[in-house]
């Protein structure tokens, strides 16, 4: 076999080994060959695309929705038809990367936003091999919003107790801003003002809410990433309780520039008998995580 190995890499920039639009990423295809060999072309493509993919059983029938959002391809030759030398050849490359307004990386349930290095060789008479690389990227897209990053948020709302456990329970939630760097704690004061007959202990969730879209469809993906319980307030009795809640460091940032897909943060408060849902967006960008609102107060038994 001639061709003996074949790969393209690149070189980070930042110990965080991620991109933004605009950078300039270099790298690397080799060839390494067993002996001299005719190539028709080297090349190398710098692509940026979004894909989604779901299937639905209705019956006995089945239905695959599936979309595609390709934000750029840019491509250059190595070699345009020549030799190439038995051995190991490095063949050094460098793009930039386009200054527009793209989303982050992402993985999913049902789609994926990639952003690859694609190497190919072309020879005569075979089959071309091909080598891939995939790069993150951090969107800048919502830079333009920080500014209301430090936004107070608020939800509130009140619940009368049934059968066993009489009385009502009122909850008032506050965060003190709207946005949130991954690994910072999130400072949650919730004044619960308890008139029922049983403690009311509140809890605390984040969870994060994906959609992917196609075809006029929607499938939602829902994930919880954390859960905390908090300090107990007895019957008859007013408490402020405030808690910590830390976002994990490893969070993965939200999308709001995607056509086909969008990734939300929310925040939930609860008790036992008593749940008050703070449902706005909470959104994780670049580095950090970010409450666009807090509304929509739910109430259940």
């Amino acid at each position: 076999m001639t061709l003996f190995s074949f790969s393209v890499g690149y070189n980070p920039i930042n110990e965080s080994n991620v991109f933004s639009s605009g950078d300039y990423i270099s790298g690397q295809v080799t060839v390494e060959l067993t002996k001299d060999t005719d190539v028709n072309a080297l090349s190398v493509k710098m692509k940026g695309k979004a894909e989604v993919r779901w299937t639905e059983n209705h019956g006995r029938n089945s239905q695959t929705y599936f979309s595609k959002e390709k934000y750029f391809s840019v491509k250059q030759f190595l070699i345009q038809e020549g030799q190439v030398s038995q051995g190991c050849n490095v063949y050094p490359f460098t793009f930039q990367i386009p200054a527009q307004n793209m989303p982050s990386s992402f993985k999913g349930a049902h789609g994926k936003i990639r952003y690859t290095l694609e190497a190919n060789l072309s020879r005569s008479m075979r089959m071309d091999s091909k080598a891939k690389a995939e790069f993150n990227l951090v969107s800048k897209s919502d830079l333009a919003i920080q500014s209301s990053l430090g936004i107070p948020q608020h939800g509130a709302t009140d619940k009368k107790m049934k059968l066993f456990n009489s009385g009502y329970v009122a909850m008032d939630v506050h965060i003190d801003k709207s946005g949130f760097h991954q690994g910072e704690g999130i400072k949650v004061v919730a004044s619960i003002h308890n008139k029922s007959s049983r403690d009311v202990c509140p809890k605390y969730c984040v969870y994060r809410k994906c959609s992917f879209f196609a075809k006029g469809k929607r499938k939602l993906d829902t994930y919880e990433l954390l859960k905390e319980v908090g300090v107990a307030v007895p019957p008859s009795a007013g408490q402020t309780v405030t808690k910590f809640i830390t976002i994990p460091a490893a969070t993965i940032p939200s999308i709001s520039n995607c056509n086909i897909i969008k990734v939300e943060y929310r925040l939930r408060v609860c008790t036992a008998s008593h749940v008050l849902i703070l449902s706005r967006r909470f959104i994780l960008m670049l580095k950090y995580i970010a409450f666009t609102g807090v509304s929509g107060c739910q109430v259940c038994t």
